[in-house]
């Protein structure tokens, strides 16, 4: 069974954490029950990198992308998360595990600010 885990830094303030659990259900709800969706912190909230994934498993995700939740390349999504993935997998050998790049640039994204700004873009890509 395929897995999703969407992960970000993590926040000191409880409204933050609750979007990444709220993108969760959103994610779950779009991909349906053949697909694990969980979600984890880096740091500063739970659960943390470790658990989300072991959570992922203990569902019946047998081939697990982790996403980091951010918009940029940056230490975090090219390196932080990658090793603690890597450090959390060796718990679960039997499991495929993966790390997809940070949101980056792309169309969908250009979209919503666009659509949060009141413009309606003059060009769009097929």
């Amino acid at each position: 069974m395929k897995g999703i885990l969407i992960v970000d830094h993590g926040s000191r303030k409880e409204e933050a954490n609750d979007m990444l659990r709220c993108m969760s259900n959103l994610l779950q709800t779009m991909a349906g029950a053949d697909v694990v969706v969980r979600y984890a912190h880096m740091e500063l909230a739970d659960p943390d990198v470790a658990d989300g994934l072991a959570d992922c498993v203990r569902a019946g995700a047998t081939d697990v992308t982790v996403f980091p939740y951010m918009l940029s390349p940056g230490r975090h999504s090219t390196a932080d998360i990658p090793r603690m993935v890597s450090e959390a997998a060796r718990t679960f050998p039997e499991v495929t595990f993966s790390v997809t790049p940070a949101f980056g640039v792309h169309e969908k994204l250009a979209e919503l600010i666009l659509e949060r700004a009141g413009i309606e873009p003059v060009k769009t890509f097929d």
